[in-house]
């Protein structure tokens, strides 16, 4: 009994836990739908004023976050002038030879 007991704790530990995770956290990220971070172009909303960029166009953004990484982030423009992050690269900082 007391066997089966701890198995379902330890289920409901493990259904509990969140498969998505901190973005930060992430080394790679590819695809539509990633979300921004602290440091990220569109992080608190879409900015104003790069309405003069061509549909289509990418281009890159670098910045260190919260960690002390950098990171690298990839952006494309919507037809609606918004900016989509479709890659992310988070990599460690290493100072020394």
């Amino acid at each position: 009994m007391k066997r089966l007991l701890v198995m379902a704790i330890a289920a409901l530990a493990l259904t509990a836990c969140n498969s998505t995770g901190n973005p930060e956290f992430r080394a790679i990220d590819y695809g539509p739908g990633i979300a921004p971070i602290a440091g990220s172009i569109t992080y608190g909303g879409q900015p104003k004023g790069r309405g003069n960029m061509p549909v289509g166009h990418t281009f890159t953004h670098q910045f260190i976050n919260g960690f002390g990484n950098r990171v690298e982030e990839r952006y494309r423009v919507l037809e609606d002038g918004s900016l989509d992050i479709y890659s992310r690269r988070i990599t460690s900082i290493t100072i020394g030879r």
